[in-house]
């Protein structure tokens, strides 16, 4: 059998490459400055307080407070439960999400983000207990936590789908200040693209910031990640 003919670019001059290439970065170049300015509208978004929600984690009940371990900002990326399906064992198993668990599986080390005063976490509103065993089967660091018998999903609008929401705490109050869902998740992963989306941004000194927001400058606060002081 044949394989099927796959069409390959063009092939041209170097000089026509480069060309090509100069025009592309430019188009590139001016995608970036949008971003850019996408993330200095939402670091003016309003918010609105939410929960409290009583969830279940680790190490037991925590509420949405506990969720962000003491720093200021918190990143939800709330997981499909799927439905339940019977297995080859005559059992009840669970059919997870390819793509939650996709997502997952991209999320970098969570101590850059903890320097930048952000926590990340997994919600879902299947049990905690078998969440708990995928997060061990997938290798996954991030915290997981089960909102199962809380209207935390319907709140979040998602209900039994996923998305991404990101909160602010002060002292134990806490407000939502942004949401997505569908393809606008398909672009995270990376820590500066989860700190764009917080209202303090990536607290470096270049960004269109509102005044009295938390900035040092670029390339000063990274460090490999075993190097962060505790956060």
């Amino acid at each position: 059998m044949n394989a099927p003919t796959v069409t390959l670019p063009p092939v041209v001059t170097a000089s026509e490459w480069a060309a090509a290439t100069a025009e592309l970065r430019a188009a590139e170049k001016e995608a970036t400055r949008a971003r850019d300015a996408l993330a200095a509208r939402r670091r003016r978004m309003p918010m609105v307080e939410f929960g409290p929600y009583a969830f279940a984690g680790a190490d037991g009940p925590a509420t949405l407070v506990d969720v962000f371990e003491g720093r200021r900002q918190l990143v939800v990326y709330q997981f499909m439960g799927g439905p339940h399906r019977g297995t080859a064992a005559g059992g009840v198993g669970r059919e997870w999400c390819e793509g939650c668990c996709m997502f997952s599986d991209q999320v970098s080390r969570l101590e850059h983000l903890h320097a930048r005063d952000t926590t990340l976490a997994i919600v879902s509103s299947a049990p905690y207990g078998e969440l708990a065993g995928l997060r061990e089967r997938m290798e996954w660091r991030m915290p997981f936590y089960s909102s199962a018998g809380t209207s935390f999903a319907d709140d979040c609008g998602v209900g039994e789908d996923f998305g991404l929401s990101v909160f602010l705490r002060d002292g134990d109050r806490v407000f939502r200040t942004y949401f997505t869902t569908g393809r606008g998740v398909e672009q995270l992963g990376s820590v500066w693209s989860f700190l764009d989306l917080t209202p303090f941004g990536r607290q470096e000194t270049w960004e269109d910031t509102p005044a009295g927001r938390p900035q040092s400058p670029a390339y000063h606060w990274w460090h490999l990640h075993d190097e962060y002081p505790a956060r």
